[in-house]
């Protein structure tokens, strides 16, 4: 019987990806889907944490957040986004806030990449009465930060609407107004990232949601549609991707729901090759059960 590689994560339900390489470590980070039995929902009160030095073989640490651990959050441990700057670790997270209406994104730090990891402001970075159009309650979900070349952080994040503003150095506060970006059938799940001269705009695309990508020379646009590049995964109506190279290749993270029991509130985190074309166009990308357990290239 063949052991499949996907999902990659097969103790526990996982979603929504974020990952980065500290070291010959990558560290993954993602939400946890925990419904109890006969509830079809989205149940999430904390987030998971796991490394590896090769991809194929992971170790879990102990859990290193909780949508609680906010004090101004009332819970909800939605879609997430870790960076690095400076030895220092950043999460940012999409939560419920307790008193102001809809979701918000926190922000907190650790000098560990596995933490523990403590709120670095004590109330919410962004809540919905800053942002500058109508939204709806889940309008400040799935954060994303993408630092230019000189070291300037930019975040996105969005439902429906893609929003995004300039952070200032201590990485806990906005120095800028909120702009949005326009892109087509823009649902939610924004991934930014920069390789090669290039700024790459990932996000789930319509619903179910697709993944589609945009590309711009500048982390302010104009962002140039490229279309489809991974489609709705299997048994799942969301789709949060995470890019990372690593070793000289190129990865995709993303979640599905093929554990047993899974679906789209019980999903499983998976990772296939990603592979760019001459231009910097990303090639189709093929979910599989293998996942990188063929052959690259």
């Amino acid at each position: 019987m063949t052991a499949f590689f996907n999902p990659i994560i097969k103790h526990k339900y996982t979603a929504d990806p974020t990952v980065i390489s500290y070291g010959d470590r990558v560290y993954l980070y993602t939400g946890h889907d925990d419904p109890p039995p006969g509830v079809d929902d989205y149940v999430m009160n904390d987030w998971c944490s796991f490394s590896s030095n090769d991809l194929m073989n992971w170790e879990e640490h102990p859990t290193p957040l909780k949508a609680t651990d906010f004090s101004w959050a009332s819970g909800d441990a939605f879609a997430s986004n870790v960076v690095c700057r400076d030895h220092i670790f950043h999460w940012y997270v999409a939560v419920s806030h307790r008193s102001t209406f809809g979701k918000a994104i926190g922000v907190a730090v650790s000098d560990r990449p596995t933490g523990p990891f403590t709120d670095a402001k004590g109330s919410a970075l962004i809540t919905g009465d800053m942002l500058p159009c109508p939204t709806t309650e889940k309008a400040n979900l799935d954060p994303s930060v993408v630092m230019d070349d000189i070291g300037q952080a930019y975040l996105f994040w969005g439902n429906t609407t893609c929003f995004y503003a300039k952070l200032k150095a201590n990485m806990m506060d906005l120095d800028s107004d909120i702009k949005v970006v326009e892109v087509p059938a823009f649902s939610e799940g924004a991934h930014v990232f920069k390789r090669n001269g290039w700024y790459y705009l990932m996000y789930g695309y319509g619903f179910p949601e697709a993944v589609a990508y945009a590309m711009s020379r500048s982390v302010h646009g104009p962002w140039k549609f490229k279309g489809i590049v991974n489609k709705v995964p299997y048994n799942c109506e969301t789709n949060r991707p995470a890019v990372l190279d690593f070793k000289g290749e190129s990865y995709f993270f993303y979640h599905n729901g093929a554990m047993k029991n899974g679906g789209s509130h019980r999903r499983s985190v998976c990772l296939d090759f990603l592979y760019y074309n001459g231009d910097g166009t990303i090639a189709p990308i093929v979910m599989t059960d293998e996942g990188i357990t063929g052959n690259a290239g």
